[in-house]
């Protein structure tokens, strides 16, 4: 399946063709997506407990990964995948500009870049704890 997660797409058949969004969820054996604002079924939800309301929820079903392409994100454009082994490594390319799909592999140092631009992380600091000095035990004469 060349749809992965958070990937933009455009429907391309039925009733919301033409239209683009995010894919929430996919489901590989299945060959299914769930795109975000697409396939928009209503559903009764039941109160569960005593202070809840029975509302009609709006959800997002899943669709057939066959009806969507991806849309390449410096070009805009809707695309076949094509797949490019760099080190051993397989990755999505765009075929029209060859820009990588995958954020992973958009370059080399896009880890390390990635790294030092989210903050370090604060830890408190603990006081350290005085160890007790031994208690000094003098001979005592009786």
């Amino acid at each position: 399946m060349n749809v992965k997660l958070n990937d933009n797409v455009v429907v391309i058949t039925g009733k919301y063709a033409g239209k683009q969004g995010k894919v929430v969820a996919t489901s590989p054996k299945s060959g299914r997506v769930t795109v975000e604002g697409v396939n928009v079924r209503k559903k009764a939800q039941k109160a569960r407990k005593a202070n809840e309301v029975s509302q009609i929820v709006e959800k997002e079903a899943p669709i057939d990964v066959s009806n969507v392409m991806v849309v390449c994100d410096s070009c805009s454009k809707a695309i076949r995948v094509k797949y490019s082994v760099v080190e051993g490594k397989k990755h999505r390319v765009c075929p029209k500009c060859g820009a990588t799909l995958d954020k992973a592999y958009a370059g080399k140092g896009a880890k390390t870049a990635a790294k030092a631009a989210e903050p370090k992380k604060r830890v408190r600091k603990r006081a350290k704890k005085e160890e007790a000095a031994p208690e000094e035990t003098g001979d005592k004469a009786e």
